[in-house]
This record gives structure tokens, C-alpha cells and sequence, in this order.
């Protein structure tokens, strides 16, 4: 019999002073316990933002995030606060000042980020759900790296009152779990009708560009799992371009975008209070401060193009299926030009709904070396209790 481990020896959550958060004693999310990514709001908790001087200027809160709300009105039950990537601004789940959260699924390699406390309670069985924010893949790596469900919703659906921002017109708010009647019981809470339903007659595509990048075992894993992913879903699958605009190009506006937005959001904290940052972040947003006006709106206009043409492809009941991640996770013993170049293919992959404002699921479907990766759909915009439904119907 494996020997019990405390909760702190996983890392996952934020050692605050416990505070007694009320719930509803009745909802449809009774019985269930979730953790809270501490960029929202939690009345009696400070927000950290994984950043010690962000902690120290936080102070306590009196309200809680909206969605933090509506998740203790349903019946949940906090479980605490998780860790996240310094101000949300990684893809590895390393944070120079906290260390990493554990992974459950595999505890050599890393979580991912940035809700990588999220997904380290989550497949840590250390509660049942996980809340978290996605920028540029913040739920869907550490979803695909830990074996578990992540939902990366319609841009907007899900509300971030009461949450660090990073870059706006990108960041969206999306949950955890480690089965899909989870996911689904959140979703009935957090996300109301979909506006995009999916129909009978499902086509399932492919990307040519994106499947082209995959390493040959990646690829014949896929396409393993498509064939019986689509037996599941009665479907047609059909291999096309996501867009008529080269994939780099799509990739490159969104770092422009993220960028830009991003040091908007805390540059002047920044350089106000001189926040000690973890080398690659502060790498990051010294990038980021060097992105320009012109840049930033010649990257929103391919992404408006990118946007319109890329949901016109989903149109007439169609979504679009990819590996979450181009790999496995990195082991933690990796070094930084192997994580570098890993977070570079990954952003090809994530960028695809980030850009567009589609929601993704991924699906812990997938095993590489003996490690999970994670199978996405993605659907049109508004689609997403559908997504979540053809999730139930796979597994």
C-alpha cells in the first residue's frame, strides 16, 4: 500500500492560514471540493499571483471572484488556493520563488502552466475540480502534461471579475477535472446555453499544417486515437488547413498581442516596485515591453482574418481535432533550451483557439513513453457544453 502523503508534500496549494469559506449547504456541485488559482479573488485569502512582492501588496480580500461565487452558491467546497506561474506569464509550471507543483500522472516530468497547482491538485486527487485561467494554453498544457480534463471556453463565456488580468482580449477562465460527469456538472454552473450548438452528422477534421509538425510517434498515436474517436462519435474525418494564412505568421500575431497586452497589465508595477522576477519571466515581459503600438494592431488585424476564417471552417456542425501539446511533457530535470523549444511548438498548437476565441477540451486519451497527452477538440464559438458532451460519449 503506497504510503499517504501530507498535502503540502504535492505542492499544489498555496500554504495560506486555512480560512472557513461558507458554501451553500444544497446545489447541483454538492459533495464536491475544487481549488481556486490565485490569481482570483477569495474573501479572506490574498491574491499572490505567484509573486511574492504581488502577495505583499495584495492584502486581504473581502469578495470573492464572480465565478468563485457562483461555484459556493452551487455547493461546492474550497479546498484552497493553488499555485500558478509568476503573474501567469509560463507555460512550464516552474516558479523560481515556489518551486513546482507535483504531477500525479507523472511525477518526473513537469505540470505545465501556468495553472499548474490546478492541475496538480486535481491529479493528485487533492480535490475534485480546479478553477484556472488560459492565455495561451494555461489550462489545456497542464491539462494534456497531468493526465486530467481541461476546458478552455468561448472567449468570454466564463467570467473574470475578481481576477488578474494578463492580456484581455485573450484571457479566458476554464476549469479541471478529472472526469468529464465533473466537467460537466461545472459547466451546468458556469457556462448556461450554449449559443453554437453542434448537430447530428458530425465531420471531425484535421490540420494539414499542424499534423505536418507532429514527431512520427506523436503523429501515429493521433491518428490511432482518431480512428477511434471517431467510431465513438459516428463521424467523418476530413484533413484541411485551419487557415489560409501560414501557421507561423498566425503564431507570431499572437505573441505580438499576448505581449503587448501583458506589459499594459503590469509593466508599471514592474518598474514601480522593481518586482524581482524568475529569469524567463522577466525575459518575457523585457520582450514584451519592446512590442509596439503599430505591431500590436497589425497583429489584430490577421487576427481578425485568422478568426473569420477559421470559424467559417467549423461551420455547418464541424470541429477540429489536434493533440493538445506537440509532446509529452519535458522531464524536470530538462534544461532551458529543451523547455524553450518545447513552449515554442506548443504555442503553434495553442494558438489555433486562443486567436479565435473557440473553445478547446482536452482529454487525457493519449499516452507517449509511458506519459499522458492530451486530445483536443476544438468547436465554433459557444459550443461548449457540446464539446463537453462529446467528451462523455468518448470516454
Amino acid at each position: 500500500m503506497p504510503i499517504a502523503l501530507p498535502r503540502s508534500a504535492y505542492r499544489s496549494f498555496v500554504p495560506y492560514p486555512k480560512v472557513d469559506v461558507e458554501h451553500a449547504s444544497n446545489g447541483s456541485l454538492s459533495g464536491l471540493t475544487f481549488g481556486v488559482k490565485d490569481l482570483f479573488d477569495v474573501a479572506g485569502y490574498p491574491t499572490g499571483c505567484g509573486n511574492p512582492h504581488m502577495l505583499a501588496m495584495s492584502g486581504v480580500k473581502s469578495t470573492h471572484a464572480f465565478v468563485v461565487e457562483q461555484l459556493l452558491e452551487a455547493g461546492a467546497e474550497l479546498s484552497g488556493k493553488t499555485y500558478t506561474d509568476e503573474l501567469a506569464f509560463s507555460m512550464i509550471g516552474k516558479n523560481v520563488h515556489f518551486g513546482m507543483p507535483s504531477n500525479g500522472a507523472a511525477p518526473d516530468r513537469i505540470t505545465g502552466g501556468s495553472s499548474s497547482g490546478s492541475a496538480s491538485a486535481v491529479s493528485n486527487h487533492l480535490c475534485d475540480f480546479a478553477i484556472g485561467t488560459d492565455t495561451g494554453g494555461s489550462i489545456r498544457a497542464p491539462a494534456s502534461n497531468c493526465g486530467v480534463f481541461g476546458l478552455r471556453p468561448t472567449h468570454g463565456k466564463v467570467s473574470l471579475d475578481g481576477c488578474m488580468a494578463l492580456s484581455p482580449s485573450l484571457d479566458t477562465g476554464g476549469w479541471l477535472a478529472r472526469d468529464s460527469k465533473t466537467l460537466a456538472r461545472v459547466g451546468k454552473v458556469l457556462l448556461g446555453m450554449d449559443s453554437g450548438a453542434l448537430t447530428p452528422n458530425l465531420e471531425i477534421l484535421t490540420s494539414v499544417e499542424l499534423a505536418d509538425k507532429l514527431s512520427d510517434e506523436v503523429a501515429a498515436v493521433f491518428f490511432e486515437m482518431l480512428v477511434h474517436v471517431s467510431t465513438r462519435l459516428d463521424a467523418k474525418v476530413r484533413r484541411e488547413r485551419v487557415s489560409a494564412m501560414p501557421i507561423d505568421e498566425v503564431c507570431s500575431a499572437f505573441r505580438y498581442i499576448q505581449g503587448y497586452e501583458a506589459w499594459e497589465s503590469h509593466g508599471s508595477t514592474i518598474e514601480t516596485y522593481d518586482l524581482q522576477l524568475g529569469e524567463t519571466v522577466r525575459d518575457r515581459f523585457s520582450w514584451s515591453r519592446s512590442v509596439t503600438h503599430e505591431q500590436s494592431e497589425a497583429s489584430r488585424v490577421i487576427r481578425s482574418e485568422f478568426r473569420t476564417d477559421f470559424v467559417s471552417r467549423l461551420s455547418n456542425n464541424k470541429v477540429l481535432a489536434i493533440p493538445t501539446m506537440p509532446s509529452a511533457a519535458p522531464l524536470i530535470s530538462a534544461d532551458e533550451n529543451t523547455l524553450d523549444t518545447y513552449r515554442a511548438n506548443a504555442i503553434r498548437m495553442l494558438c489555433v483557439s486562443s486567436l479565435s476565441g473557440c473553445p478547446q477540451i482536452s482529454m487525457p486519451l493519449m499516452l507517449i513513453e509511458g506519459a499522458p497527452l492530451g486530445f483536443s477538440l476544438i468547436g465554433p464559438p459557444g459550443s461548449d457544453t457540446e464539446l463537453i458532451a462529446l467528451a462523455g460519449m468518448i470516454l
